[in-house]
């Protein structure tokens, strides 16, 4: 049971790390490489390595990274924000 806290406590000082993290590049992925990454997070979760494996010259960060800003709740102003800017 002491494992089980230790391990929620680490995972979530990560996630609260992850999201404070507002000020990212926006990671620029071609058609093929989103589709491939959708498509391998339904088969594989989040095992960023592995998805990364698939795509040449892309890291796992890069992909977990590209994966928050796309559909993570945090970033959902944002994105709705550039899309007034650039239209």
């Amino acid at each position: 049971m002491d494992k089980r806290r230790r391990k929620q406590a680490k995972t979530s000082s990560g996630c609260s790390e992850e999201v404070s993290s507002i000020e990212w590049e926006f990671i620029n992925m071609s058609e093929q490489e989103e589709d491939l990454i959708c498509r391998m997070y339904k088969l594989v979760g989040d095992r960023w390595a592995l998805i990364a494996g698939r795509i040449p010259g892309r890291k796992a960060e890069e992909i977990e990274r590209f994966w928050i800003m796309r559909h993570g709740e945090v970033f959902a102003s944002r994105r709705r924000e550039l899309k007034r800017y650039n239209s």
